[in-house]
């Protein structure tokens, strides 16, 4: 199924003719019937984030008309298969809805991160696979090496990449409570490692924030930079000032009751 999240989005359907809806709250709530009915019947589905303009872009390629259902129903098909899609286990539509935003978002920044880094392995008339891939390689080390010396707790990491006039940004949730090794979820541990890669194919100066809960114990923050395809770790001061920063303003801003802002942990060269 693909929802129509964004009231801007669904108004821009209602000049459709063969579009029967006209509140957007009343086409959440019918969505929202439809996704438990088919549960009921024990149905799996997976719902997708419609958007106008892609949709309007598919019909002129494919040659579709797009006021009619059918097309919108290829179109969904097509949104399937490409992925970025949330499985629906009965979660309330008010919950569905900004994890479905989240994970467009995601499929987003994935394709232009896996662009721009394919792009890094081009010179002139010759392409050189080996840039990308080897970025990707330090990437996997370097998130894995964090994510280890953090040691146990929930871990938060925040990677951020200024890149070709706009920024980058990924997130990624890791569990550490267990004695094994943390898990690292997919696809976001994908993303994570493309855009971290794409800092380090790129020689950018962006940077990972690190967020780490521990039962019965304050909150860390701890930081590295993007520095000559690894990462340098951050002084306690510099986690400090970037926290307590306003990054619009260059105003400080207060620090956060019950946060501890820590160095980053030198994690060693991956050679």
């Amino acid at each position: 199924m693909a929802l129509l999240a964004d009231e801007r989005d669904f108004a821009a359907m209602r000049h459709y003719a063969s579009f029967a809806f006209d509140d957007h709250g009343a086409y959440l709530r019918q969505m929202e019937g439809l996704l438990k009915a088919l549960a009921a019947k024990g149905v799996h589905t997976t719902v997708a984030l419609f958007d106008p303009v892609a949709y309007e872009e598919f019909c002129a390629d494919t040659r579709l008309d797009p006021d009619t259902p059918a097309s919108r129903t290829r179109y969904t098909a097509e949104l399937a298969a490409a992925g970025g899609t949330v499985t629906y286990e009965g979660q309330p539509i008010d919950r569905l809805v900004p994890r479905l935003i989240g994970v467009a978002d995601e499929q987003a920044t994935w394709e232009y991160a896996t662009a721009l880094l394919s792009r890094a392995g081009h010179r002139g008339e010759c392409r050189d696979d080996t840039t990308a891939r080897a970025a990707f390689d330090r990437a996997g080390a370097a998130l894995r090496k964090v994510v280890e010396a953090a040691g146990p707790g929930v871990h938060h990491l925040v990677c951020s990449v200024p890149a070709d006039g706009t920024s980058l940004v990924a997130v990624l949730h890791a569990d550490a409570r267990e004695a094994d090794p943390p898990k690292l979820p997919e696809p976001s541990g994908l993303v994570f490692r493309t855009v971290l890669a794409c800092g380090f194919a790129l020689r950018s100066p962006g940077g990972l924030v690190l967020r780490t809960i521990v039962a019965d114990a304050p909150e860390t923050v701890r930081g590295w930079a993007l520095h000559d395809g690894w990462l340098r770790p951050l002084s306690e001061a510099e986690v400090f000032t970037a926290y307590c920063t306003d990054a619009e303003t260059g105003e400080p801003i207060p620090p956060e009751h019950g946060v501890e802002y820590r160095a980053g942990i030198p994690l060693g060269s991956p050679e």
